[in-house]
């Protein structure tokens, strides 16, 4: 039987991969993900990507995340915006300054994906105000954990129910289908500064301790389709 799992209440793009992103009122969604989410990202001259950590596809750059970007409607070259929000006129030249490398320049995405993982990230109201009442004392906001959708779940819903999702899927009135597969695993970006949120390792060690680092649901899309705020998700049967 299928069953509405929640409203979404908010929207997330993200045009450069590990800054800020850009709240959406709806947003096209094919088989790559939001269009154009994490399209760009920060390039070193040795092929690696910026982000809040280092491997073979990443390199870590410290700072990316208090910087912004958006599209707008344009889905063409993304505005970066600086620590107080003001666009940049030169991109590149600019990361070159605040990143203190002269290897670096703002690339779209070719044969090697943006994505830390899969293309949609969905996390519940449910789960983040268990995480709230875990930490009053800090900062927390669904921009730690960058997902795409914020998704408003009915009242009593427990936390971490995205877990119950894996291995199946969900539509939207617009014809879009997720097919949920698992969780992402944490790291210590959820607790990095950022414009509006102090520091807070607090958020990575709570969300290990107690749900193995794990937090949101990931999924892949089975069918195009509109993301709109305010749609509802059913999980079907």
């Amino acid at each position: 039987m299928a069953e509405i799992i929640g409203v979404i209440e908010r929207l997330w793009r993200y045009p450069v991969k590990s800054t800020g992103g850009e709240r959406l009122d709806s947003v096209e969604v094919d088989e790559r993900g939001l269009a154009g989410d994490r399209l760009y990202a920060v390039r070193d001259a040795s092929g690696k990507l910026g982000s809040g950590k280092s491997t073979r596809r990443f390199r870590r750059m410290d700072g990316l995340l208090r910087l912004g970007s958006r599209l707008g409607t344009r889905l063409t070259a993304p505005e970066l915006l600086d620590p107080l929000g003001k666009p940049v006129a030169d991109p590149d030249a600019f990361l070159r300054a605040y990143l203190q490398r002269d290897d670096v320049a703002l690339a779209r995405e070719d044969t090697v994906s943006h994505f830390d993982a899969l293309p949609v990230s969905v996390l519940t109201t449910a789960t983040l105000d268990w995480l709230r009442e875990q930490l009053p004392l800090t900062a927390v906001d669904e921009r730690r954990f960058r997902p795409n959708v914020l998704l408003r779940t009915p009242p009593g819903t427990a936390p971490f129910s995205e877990d119950s999702w894996f291995g199946r899927s969900a539509a939207t009135p617009t014809g879009l289908v997720l097919a949920f597969v698992r969780a992402s695993e944490r790291c210590v970006m959820s607790g990095t500064a950022q414009p509006g949120l102090p520091h807070a390792p607090e958020i990575l060690k709570t969300v290990t301790h107690l749900h193995d680092g794990r937090l949101d649901a990931l999924a892949t899309v089975d069918h195009p389709g509109r993301l709109r705020v305010g749609d509802r998700l059913t999980l079907q049967a």
